[in-house]
């Protein structure tokens, strides 16, 4: 744990919490998918985007995230990359809204999208870098072990993201069973696809320079 105290880290962890209780893409991405496709899709979309946060971390580990943040070329192409993605998901959403789905989908067919989907989102998500580069550091002890620090805290907060990512998709996806009905359903999907590309927006001019 190196210089990392106890302290430290608790700071660390509420200030994590505090962050991704947020509303924000992946808060309104996993509700649409848990609501309207139900636990499974929504948890397989949960593991994507801590695979997402997970890459991100090492690569601000590595300096990458850092070169990112400086580059302002760098960081509008990926922060619309992500906008174009949110919204072509809302579209989506919107498009298959009411259409029957199975809860329980075969290994490797509709949950393999979802992880895949939840993974780009946040591989195209400049405020997931943007989070290593600006809020991380503050907490970082040790000038000869920052690699280290980094990694631990970065683990930190990938812990904390999945564990409300994961509460997001079981609490929405016990509103499934109650949206059987074709009718309710697709109401219920069109909103959260509306209220996706609202995010969508509001994520393009909230992280714009």
């Amino acid at each position: 744990m190196g210089s990392l105290t106890l302290e430290v880290l608790f700071a660390f962890a509420l200030a994590s919490v505090l962050i991704e209780l947020t509303p924000g893409p992946n808060m309104a991405y996993l509700a649409l998918i848990a609501a309207s496709e139900g636990r499974r899709p929504g948890l397989a979309a949960v593991a994507g985007v801590a695979l997402g946060l997970s890459v991100v971390g090492v690569a601000a580990a590595l300096g990458v995230a850092a070169l990112v943040s400086a580059s302002d070329l760098a960081y509008e192409a990926l922060r619309w990359a992500g906008v174009g993605y949110l919204l072509w998901l809302a579209f989506d959403g919107w498009r298959g809204a009411g259409r029957e789905t199975i809860d329980f989908a075969p290994l490797g067919s509709s949950n393999w999208r979802y992880f895949r989907r939840g993974l780009i989102t946040n591989l195209l998500n400049p405020k997931a870098a943007v989070f290593y580069v600006a809020v991380l550091p503050t907490f970082l002890v040790a000038r000869d072990a920052v690699l280290g620090e980094v990694l631990i805290l970065s683990g930190i907060y990938v812990g904390v993201a999945t564990t409300i990512h994961a509460g997001i998709v079981l609490a929405a996806g016990a509103a499934h069973r109650f949206f059987d009905d074709p009718a309710r359903a697709r109401r219920l999907g069109r909103a959260l696809s509306l209220a996706l590309a609202l995010v969508a927006i509001w994520f393009a001019f909230k992280t714009a320079r």
